[in-house]
């Protein structure tokens, strides 16, 4: 049985951010491998729905660490593995491949997965997800002959991916079943902003529907609402949301529940077996509840995170939650957690391209979003957030005072 003292069992963006953190802390060679069912070294996922999608950036240049990188520093990487099971008592994996892989200490970071259309037609082509590279790619090529698109969703995915189809010069309709884009993390204010700016940019949007059925005939040609509505499309792409990917533990003992359950260090119910990324389900310590991140800066936070912890260090996960997107000529960034807020503060004018947002519970920061604003503003943001300092929302409303002012 192979065997190795440090295993990461997948081979997304936390497997590589955990490799580079370690060999930061001078790995010893040959102490570490990498088990991964992609076919691919691990890769920013951003770009999958940005950059990459949109033919700017090539597939080497999305790699977190160059081939040269993990050969130089004799990290083994086993791609196109697939685990069928995990035992934490023998410390090994069990491959389907029928051969086992042996560990003292084990990384589970096995990502998530797409939800899947279930409705008639939802088996004709293209009807794509996005996910992993292989995914942005079909996109990408199916995106070259057609005409009209259809995206169903209103988060961040379906958004960015709305985006580069619009800019391709392709029809697109969005359709999602809330009342606004993005509703989650929005104000209705904010949602108008957005909504405007892509119809303004062709994009047709049908609020408050779902996707009944997909007619063709082993091609997509055609979306009927339940509404009634026929939307016509050549290209379907689906962003619904993800599922943590968790059935290799099963029998394992170790926890689950809406991912793996960790404990303020990233430690699962066994011992010196860790998770992180987006099927982590661990304790926000800032936030006092639990929480699943799926976005880009969690898996590389966990990852740097399990890498120190992998290294013998023993710290507790403490971060404030960010993301960012760039649609268009927009790009912006969301921190902290909006959904305990009792009062909001818009800076700026929200019908404009630069304006931010602040979140606040009994006085204090607790989310805050930000577009095209100062560097203050941004920096601001988590620190406040973190800290916990009391403000002033009167002050922070008014754009001709500095922000430093909204401090109490």
């Amino acid at each position: 049985m192979d065997r190795r003292r440090l295993v990461i069992l997948g081979g997304g963006m936390v497997a590589g951010y955990a490799a580079q953190q370690m060999v930061e802390m001078e790995l010893p060679q040959g102490e570490l491998a990498i088990i991964s069912a992609d076919d691919h070294l691990p890769y920013e996922r951003p770009p999958l729905s940005k950059g990459f999608l949109a033919g700017r950036d090539n597939e080497e240049g999305i790699r977190i660490n160059t081939d040269e990188f993990y050969r130089t520093h004799q990290i083994e990487v086993r791609l196109g593995q697939v685990v069928s099971a995990v035992d934490p008592k023998g410390k090994r994996l069990i491959l389907k491949s029928g051969g086992e892989f042996g560990f003292e200490k084990l990384l589970i970071a096995t990502g998530a997965r797409p939800r899947r259309l279930t409705v008639p037609g939802a088996d004709l082509k293209p009807v794509l997800y996005l996910r992993s590279l292989d995914d942005s790619k079909a996109i990408r090529e199916a995106a070259r002959s057609v005409q009209r698109a259809l995206v169903i969703g209103g988060g961040f995915i379906a958004m960015e991916v709305a985006a580069v189809l619009a800019s391709q010069r392709i029809g697109v309709n969005m359709v999602f079943p809330e009342d606004h884009i993005l509703e989650r993390f929005f104000t209705p204010q904010m949602s108008a902003f957005f909504e405007n700016y892509y119809q303004e940019r062709g994009i047709r949007i049908f609020r408050k529907a779902s996707v009944a059925a997909l007619l063709g005939n082993d091609m997509v040609h055609e979306a009927v609402l339940d509404t009634g509505q026929r939307v016509p499309c050549g290209l379907v792409v689906a962003g619904i949301g993800v599922e943590p990917v968790t059935e290799v533990l099963a029998g394992s003992g170790i926890e689950v529940a809406d991912g793996v359950v960790v404990n303020e260090y990233l430690e699962t119910n066994q011992s010196h077996i860790y998770a992180a990324g987006d099927m982590a389900n661990y304790p926000d310590l800032l936030f006092g509840k639990r929480r699943r991140v799926e976005h880009w800066d969690n898996a590389v936070s966990q990852g740097r995170h399990c890498g120190r912890l992998l290294m013998g260090e023993r710290v507790r996960f403490m971060h404030v939650p960010y993301f960012f997107s760039d649609v268009f000529d927009l790009s912006y960034e969301y921190w902290g957690d909006a959904s305990d807020a009792d009062e909001v503060v818009h800076r700026g004018e929200v019908s404009s391209e630069g304006f931010s947002v602040w979140w606040l519970r009994q006085g204090r920061v607790v989310a805050a979003f930000a577009m095209n604003r100062p560097d203050e503003e941004r920096n601001a943001a988590p620190k406040w957030i973190e800290t916990r300092q009391p403000v002033s929302g009167q002050v922070l409303a008014d754009p001709g005072r500095s922000i430093a002012a909204a401090l109490l």
